[in-house]
């Protein structure tokens, strides 16, 4: 079993990038996650010499990989039909140059506009720096896809596509000015079911971040609208053990009238928060 170091999931935005190269791609993944702007990810990283960084990977065989690059490679290597990189060549060439220039660039959009996936707000006047990295964006995306003829970057969802997703996401929260050729490949991510897992899990994992809280104007968030779950006390519901683990209900949420327990608030409150992102709850519903 790999192991992988993150962050909040709700705010970090690398770490969202190397968990989508797990379960995006169907290879199994234990979590170690740690609260930024704390003593909690260092805590963790001890083990993961010489890492500094969330996400960081340790394989099976204990080898510790940092960097999202460093682990897409590793990954596609190890699991080389996973379609981690595609396998015909002129894709996967256009897929490595634009995950390099996503690792490399856009620096004014993300310090402008950092990943933020509990909140989606009107506006957030972005200046001209930003404006240039949104029309980057949008050339480099209509280029890749006349390229290779997908409906996602590089034909099938692929690394290239990991590495973009926290872009996606930030076009979502801050309502960027961008093409609607550029707007549709975002909302692909935000219907994404690994992406929608990622954030019902992140609204969610702990407090909000004060770093992360801006003064803009809010309006709902663009991506699929979730089913109206809410959680319920007590332990009785239509399931006698949780559709994640088998342990025994301790929480509960009801839906449409309808009780389902978990073996754990953090299961119950991830699918409240988005029912549909979760097949396994979805099975029993």
């Amino acid at each position: 079993m790999y192991d992988l170091v993150i962050g909040d999931r709700g705010y970090s935005s690398w770490s969202l990038r190397g968990w989508l190269l797990f379960d995006a791609f169907g290879i199994p993944v234990r979590t170690l996650s740690a609260r930024l702007y704390t003593d909690e990810l260092a805590n963790v990283l001890k083990d993961f010499a010489p890492s500094r960084t969330a996400p960081t990977m340790r394989t099976p065989e204990g080898w510790v990989i940092p960097e999202t690059i460093a682990i897409a490679e590793e990954l596609a290597t190890r699991h080389p039909d996973a379609g981690i990189w595609p396998a015909d060549p002129h894709q996967r060439g256009v897929a490595r140059v634009l995950a390099a220039e996503m690792h490399a660039g856009f620096g004014a959009l993300r310090n402008h506009c950092p990943m933020n996936l509990r909140v989606s707000y009107t506006d957030c006047a972005p200046p001209d720096a930003v404006l240039k990295d949104l029309e980057r964006l949008d050339s480099l995306w209509a280029w890749a896809r006349e390229q290779t003829g997908g409906a996602w970057l590089a034909g099938a969802y692929s690394a290239a596509d990991a590495f973009f997703a926290p872009v996606a996401t930030r076009i979502a929260t801050y309502n960027l000015p961008v093409s609607a050729a550029a707007m549709a490949y975002v909302d692909q991510h935000l219907a994404h079911p690994s992406f929608r897992k990622w954030r019902a899990m992140g609204l969610v994992d702990g407090a909000d971040q004060p770093f992360y809280a801006r003064d803009y104007p809010t309006r709902p968030w663009p991506g699929p609208k979730p089913l109206a779950a809410k959680a319920v006390p007590g332990t009785q519901s239509e399931n006698t053990a949780c559709p994640y683990s088998g342990k025994p209900i301790t929480h509960v949420l009801e839906l449409d009238g309808r009780r389902f327990g978990f073996c754990n608030a953090f299961c119950r409150d991830k699918t409240v928060a988005d029912p549909q992102a979760w097949p396994a709850f979805m099975a029993l519903v």
